[in-house]
């Protein structure tokens, strides 16, 4: 089963500072030899600027070359998932989805993933499916 890497998960790794960094830190060890994660462009995109304006240019550099060194896949956002995205956040005038979440959860709609490494909430309450009653399985 493919796991999605959201940003909040690849910082918390990444930044031993963080709150979530011992507890991320651990879920990828221990998944990472039986887990397929992956990831978007725009989370890339998203985590290299989070980091690059947080801990330096070295430290997006390092998330890169890891990603790269890994092989995790990076998966393109769509423009149907954009038009997806519109739609979702159209439907949820509630919530605060960010456009970066909006168009993740197109494309784990599209691509039939499920399950995600996050630690943002908004995977927790975003439902989709006949009548909205799926949720994604979030980690750790």
């Amino acid at each position: 089963m493919s796991i999605l890497v959201d940003t909040g998960a690849w910082f918390a790794i990444a930044d031993a500072s963080d709150r979530h960094h011992p507890k991320a830190r651990r879920f990828f060890l221990e998944k990472a030899a039986g887990q397929s994660f992956l990831t978007t462009d725009l989370i890339l995109a998203e985590t290299w600027t989070l980091l690059n304006s947080h801990l330096g240019r070295s430290a997006a550099l390092t998330f890169w070359e890891t990603l790269r060194e890994a092989k995790i896949p990076i998966l393109a956002i769509q423009p149907v998932d954009l038009e997806a995205a519109w739609r979702i956040v159209q439907a949820f005038p509630d919530q605060t989805y960010s456009f970066v979440d909006s168009a993740t959860f197109a494309l784990m709609e599209r691509l039939g993933l499920s399950e995600a490494f996050t630690f943002d909430t908004h995977f927790l309450t975003y439902r989709y499916g006949h009548k909205r009653q799926k949720a994604f399985q979030c980690f750790p």
